[in-house]
């Protein structure tokens, strides 16, 4: 659908929703299996725009920002007007070589640096406010109001708006941390998903997995080849990247199919997995309490869990399964049957009480617990750590828990029961006796406090979620674990190192384009071997895909293959195609089905040679011009996204981290790395050494001394 040009306002009330495709389902299955989706990314986009996006206005100020717009409803719910709900979502369609930020940060810090610079760049863009970047309003420079595109002059300040001050308003827009979903692909179809935010982000009709579905199907219609994303997300504060490897062995993008990419302090896949198996399979028992030693919360907390968990929690994953567990299903259905309950141990289960201890052992604990609580006095609570040490001979560590689990509302003496509650600052459990009746259990509204897991009452969400911070702190978070064994540290620390992964979109070669199959088009991956180029020129870019009808040509082939290049990349609008290798001999107008046959898709190498150099060197790599060199003590021989900073003496980059400079230290104003001083250590000379002894460390924030190298 089409919409018109209208001012927001008036949009909102007179726009048709029946028409608009649902944001939950689109594109369809139908969509993706069309002859339109076996086109490559540079002329599957325009395709897509031109049949579902609003025009940009013919009188757009910036032509190298044009905007268009596309508005879905999200199924069957209503927006805050009554009306069925409605997001939009904006394409920006950046020219790149006249754009500010020429060059890709993303592709350097993911491997592609060597990719040519691409002529166009797309952002697919879904702001958080639900209005639209193309919807002609603008922010004043001065003030700040909202000020319709083509008003030149605040009302409100009388600030005069210039062409500097509505373009800066553009960029502002692209690197916009708040946007529901961010995603840019290149011209070539390599793109980099920037930014998701779901529920805890802001969006009050989209979750992060609505935003990921619709993104995945997207990318899959447009025929984008590959996406990478650096995970720096967060849930409920806590770095998921890290939460979710210990859970699944993956990243949360990895529900999507985004694997490994690239590691910052050179490290790779192997060391990846073995890090995330070698965390989540920590036994519990290494944090429980050994001897005489007093218990902590933490030991607490973990036998509680193992009490109402129906299966056996032995390690690390197996305990914040069972929690993320416990909170989803609160999330799902907040009024769950007691006799229902997801956590809920049933006595017939697969539980280690009657597996290895008999009623009358049971019994024996839970009188022993009894009278513990009756030599109370008055109305005094007794922890959990207190009445479990009181009875620490009479059972195993297994069975007092068991027993504790199990103990509220039983009888004491008559008119007498058992009442617990959580104290809510530390998480512990406390017990006394009450007047009551055991056959009518206490509940909820007799003690509000409580969330002991009896048969009818469990944790509480917001129980479960402070429980699970304290769990991560305490035992995979690298900086505040308890229990700080090298194995742990160092694991954890290179599962929080891998931010950056991949999700490569595998092509459909044999998908038919245009019918039946002996009128499919065929489809020629095509690459380029430039001739005479220099050694920075020594790495060819991607292969290009191109369809070309049935009876196309030698010819035809080297036309579409040179358009296909010089429409992708800058550096290739001057490139003329020369010859198909292995056919150099073979007639142009020679038919392409004579010589590959009945094949719908084959690979073809064409090469060719650039008519003039103007450009070649500006926007050869992604990269940019600056040549570096980094050579790191942890292996890192390119940029990974991670603080560096060069040795004034031989220019060489390497970590601040591995330089022993903590990521809370200013990067120092001079710095000499390890290989030059130890040179001119073994040099002698005094006054090299008097020169090194100048390079102090000063913190860049407030220009203070920290240390002499």
């Amino acid at each position: 659908m089409v919409v018109n040009g209208r001012p927001t306002k008036r949009l909102v009330k007179r726009r048709v929703t029946a028409d608009l495709s649902d944001f939950l389902t689109f594109p369809s299955a139908g969509d993706l299996e069309s002859p339109a989706a076996a086109k490559p990314f540079r002329t599957a986009v325009g395709a897509f725009l031109t049949k579902h996006a609003l025009l940009p206005p013919p009188s757009s100020l910036f032509p190298h920002l044009l905007t268009w717009k596309i508005l879905f409803r999200v199924g069957d719910l209503a927006g805050d007007d009554g009306g069925p709900a409605v997001v939009c979502l904006d394409v920006v369609e950046e020219d790149v070589a006249r754009s500010r930020s020429v060059y890709c940060d993303q592709c350097r810090v993911v491997g592609w640096s060597s990719n040519p610079v691409s002529a166009k760049r797309y952002h697919f863009i879904i702001k958080s406010d639900g209005n639209s970047i193309a919807g002609y309003n603008k922010m004043c420079a001065g003030c700040g109001d909202a000020l319709h595109m083509t008003d030149s002059r605040c009302k409100s300040c009388n600030h005069v708006m210039t062409t500097e001050d509505v373009e800066d308003w553009m960029y502002q827009q692209l690197d916009n941390t708040t946007h529901l979903l961010h995603g840019v692909v290149h011209a070539n179809g390599y793109g980099h998903l920037l930014r998701v935010n779901g529920r805890e982000g802001g969006s009050r009709l989209l979750s992060g997995r609505h935003i990921m579905n619709f993104w995945d199907r997207l990318c899959i219609m447009l025929g984008v080849r590959k996406v990478s994303v650096m995970d720096v997300s967060k849930k409920n504060g806590l770095e998921f990247r890290l939460l979710h490897a210990v859970v699944k062995g993956h990243p949360w993008y990895g529900d999507w199919g985004y694997k490994f990419g690239a590691g910052s302090f050179s490290l790779n896949l192997d060391d990846y997995q073995m890090a995330i198996a070698s965390l989540s399979s920590l036994p519990l028992t290494l944090f429980q309490s050994q001897g005489r030693k007093p218990r902590t919360r933490l030991q607490d907390l973990i036998s509680f869990y193992q009490s109402i968990s129906e299966r056996e929690l032995v390690t690390i994953r197996d305990l914040f399964c069972f929690l993320m567990g416990l909170i989803h299903d609160r999330r799902q259905c907040p009024v769950r049957a007691a006799d229902e309950s997801p956590c809920k141990k049933l006595r017939s289960s697969n539980s280690r009480a009657l597996c290895s201890w008999t009623i009358d052992d049971v019994r024996r604990v839970e009188e022993a617990m009894l009278k513990v609580l009756r030599a109370v006095s008055g109305s005094t609570w007794v922890s959990w750590r207190a009445l479990r040490g009181a009875v620490c001979r009479v059972g195993s560590p297994e069975l007092l828990d068991y027993c504790l689990k199990e103990l509220k509302g039983k009888q004491a003496a008559p008119g007498m029961v058992v009442a617990a509650r959580c104290i809510s600052d530390s998480g512990a459990m406390e017990y006394r006796l009450e007047p009551g009746s055991a056959s009518i259990p206490a509940t909820a509204s007799t003690c509000p406090n409580s969330f002991f897991p009896t048969a009818n009452q469990h944790p509480s969400e917001e129980r479960v979620v402070v429980d699970l911070k304290y769990f991560y702190e305490c035992l995979v978070h690298p900086e505040t674990m308890v229990v700080k064994r090298e194995v742990a540290v160092s694991s954890a620390t290179k599962i929080l190192d891998c931010k950056q992964f991949v999700k490569e979109y595998l092509p459909h070669p044999g998908h038919l384009v245009g019918g039946g199959k002996e009128n499919a088009a065929m489809q020629v991956v095509c690459e380029v071997d430039l001739m005479e180029q220099g050694e920075e020129y020594s790495q060819n870019p991607p292969a290009e895909l191109v369809v070309l009808p049935p009876d196309a040509t030698i010819g035809d082939l080297k036309l579409e293959a040179m358009k296909a290049f010089q429409d992708v990349y800058l550096m290739f609008r001057r490139f003329q195609a020369d010859e198909v290798v292995g056919y150099g001999g073979v007639d142009e107008s020679t038919q392409m089905r004579l010589l590959v046959g009945s094949m719908e898709c084959v690979h073809m190498r064409i090469r060719g040679k650039f008519h003039g150099k103007n450009g070649l060197s500006r926007f050869r790599m992604e990269r940019g011009m600056e040549r570096w060199i980094v050579d790191c003590l942890c292996g890192a021989k390119d940029d990974d996204g991670e603080r560096m900073l060069a040795c004034d003496v031989c220019g060489i980059w390497q970590h601040t981290r591995c330089s022993g400079i903590p990521d809370s230290d200013g990067v120092p104003v001079k710095f000499v790395c390890h290989v030059c001083r130890r040179l001119n250590s073994n040099g002698g000379g005094h006054c090299r050494e008097e020169q090194l002894l100048d390079y102090v460390f000063v913190d860049a924030t407030n220009h203070t001394n920290t240390g002499v190298l």
